[in-house]
């Protein structure tokens, strides 16, 4: 029987592979003629315990707007190595891009951009944005008003490539409709979620954020204000620290899946403001 570890919100305690396929939609409609011309990409980063498809509502809307989308596969095999991995995809879009990341990823997106001047926004939906030094497991350890309960988590493991042995966290299905979509979706769709989440390495939680993108970028920021992954208090607290342009959305944490116009929405708004 697995043993069950509660951790403090989304991979508090200590939460692919690069070969897997990007996703990429391409431009049909437009929703801003002004920006026919020089329409940005938008890369869509998912997080821990999901997957590229998790923004499929969005990335519909985005492409039928006009917009080309590519949701690459976010490793979650540790912060450095995600973040490598995720600027490499960068380097080989020409022109302006929006990036944007959900969750873990809003950690990952913070150390992808390395000076990359074709980054013209980062766009954080419900999502980890953190300082140098910071880490999932230290944000989430973070004091706040209104404390979340803790993620159910079951811990299993892998053979990592240097021939040691690595520990990955996986919600417990059980929980997962609660935890992830506050029982907004239907069971059958709950549980094929819950059955498709991909793991989240201790490695992704404990290793630390270096400078952060967001001192740099012009950055946005969507609080979902019913979260029950990383406490909206704490969503607050990096928005405002990161001084992004900031909305509070009703919704639970894979609020791209459940509310994707509004999350379409402010990426468009940051392609809008920022691309000229």
């Amino acid at each position: 029987m697995k043993r069950l570890i509660r951790i403090g919100s989304i991979t508090a305690a200590l939460a692919g592979t690069a070969a897997l396929p990007v996703l990429a939609l391409g431009p049909t409609a437009d929703a801003h003629p002004a920006l026919q011309a020089q329409k940005p990409t938008v890369v869509l980063v998912h997080g821990a315990w999901a997957d590229a498809a998790g923004w499929t509502p969005v990335a519909e809307r985005l492409e039928k707007d006009g917009y080309t989308v590519k949701a690459p596969p976010n490793p979650l095999r540790g912060l450095t190595y995600d973040a490598d991995y995720i600027n490499s995809v960068l380097k080989q879009i020409k022109g302006p891009i929006i990036l944007v990341g959900h969750s873990y990823g809003g950690a990952v997106i913070t150390n992808a951009v390395k000076g990359d001047p074709d980054i013209k926004a980062l766009v954080y939906i419900a999502a980890f944005a953190p300082d140098t030094g910071d880490s999932l497991a230290t944000l989430n350890a973070k004091p706040v008003a209104h404390p979340i309960p803790p993620v159910p988590a079951l811990p299993s493991t892998y053979p990592k490539q240097d021939g040691t042995e690595g520990t990955e966290l996986t919600i417990a299905p059980a929980q997962y409709s609660h935890v992830f979509l506050n029982d907004e979706v239907n069971k059958f769709t709950a549980d094929a979620l819950a059955t498709e989440q991909r793991p989240l390495s201790v490695e992704s939680a404990n290793q630390t954020s270096g400078a952060p993108a967001w001192k740099s970028v012009k950055s946005y920021y969507m609080v979902a204000k019913q979260d029950h992954a990383i406490a909206p208090d704490l969503e607050r607290f990096m928005a405002a620290r990161a001084h992004a342009t900031t909305v509070q959305v009703n919704g639970p944490h894979l609020i791209m899946y459940t509310n994707p116009a509004p999350v379409t929405h402010l990426i468009e708004d940051a392609a809008h403001d920022t691309v000229h």
